[in-house]
């Protein structure tokens, strides 16, 4: 696991972005992993930037969720597929086709996810997924005691995670309890796995993900297991770090050519 300590979110979004960007230009059909939420904003904000400046051809690109709430219908705001598209699938210049999502409002939910689970082995499986990280350690919606092998399935949400989310909605009650989620072991089949984390509210969570053990109670510790894991974290978000000054030094002295 490569750790890398930047002053700030905006830092943080142009470091992840230039990295799509590379992929991006050695592959151009790349299939993205992408995360909702108010953290990776930044990144989508600069890979969008990239390609309105023609620093990198993304007409080729693909996208895909990580997680879908159950229930909202694809119109909805807060339907994390409208927030994909709004947010990433748009600005990039692309359209629809270019992107794969769970249904959460299948009749049969244990059947969509079986059905995205299987769609993203098609596709080649993921080349780079980008997470968020929650307060509580989880990632996706894998909370905590989720198995390290789960796959694409539903999630029942915890109350932390309800509120967290609240601030989208028109208050808790809209929150839904349910969500199809990829599972750790679905997200460890991406080739890069690239966390993103930022603000003093997550620097516990990014510590036991970091330098803990190896838990189920910590689903982010799972990236721990990856061959090609990356996590930025701003300043704030790496308070809780015992091996700061060493993650610092060890990517001050990393060769140009090795990339994020």
């Amino acid at each position: 696991m490569e750790v890398v300590i930047v002053p700030d979110s905006a830092a943080g979004g142009e470091l992840i972005a230039e990295a799509m960007a590379e992929l991006l230009r050695s592959k151009p059909d790349a299939l993205l992993g992408v995360a909702t939420g108010s953290t990776p904003l930044p990144v989508y904000e600069a890979l969008s930037a990239k390609v309105r400046a023609s620093e990198v051809d993304a007409s080729r690109a693909r996208i895909c969720q990580l997680d879908e709430y159950v229930s909202l219908p694809y119109g909805h705001p807060e339907s994390y597929r409208s927030v994909v598209l709004r947010e990433v699938v748009e600005p990039l210049g692309l359209t629809d086709a270019s992107f794969m999502g769970p249904d959460g409002t299948a009749d049969d939910v244990a059947a969509a996810c079986l059905a995205y689970d299987r769609a993203l082995a098609e596709a080649g499986g993921v080349d780079l997924q980008l997470l968020g990280i929650g307060t509580d350690g989880h990632i996706g919606f894998n909370e905590p005691c989720s198995s390290l092998a789960s796959r694409t399935r539903i999630k029942t949400l915890t109350q932390q995670t309800r509120q967290d989310n609240a601030r989208f909605f028109d208050g808790l009650d809209e929150v839904p309890h349910h969500v199809i989620t990829q599972g750790i072991g679905t997200i460890l089949e991406a080739r890069h796995l690239v966390l993103l984390a930022t603000g003093e509210a997550k620097a516990d969570a990014v510590a036991l993900a970091v330098e803990g053990p190896l838990s189920a109670l910590v689903p982010a510790s799972a990236l721990q297991l990856h061959p090609h894991a990356t996590v930025v974290v701003d300043e704030a978000a790496a308070a809780g770090l015992k091996l700061a000054d060493y993650f610092r030094a060890t990517y001050a002295a990393k060769p140009n050519w090795q990339g994020l």
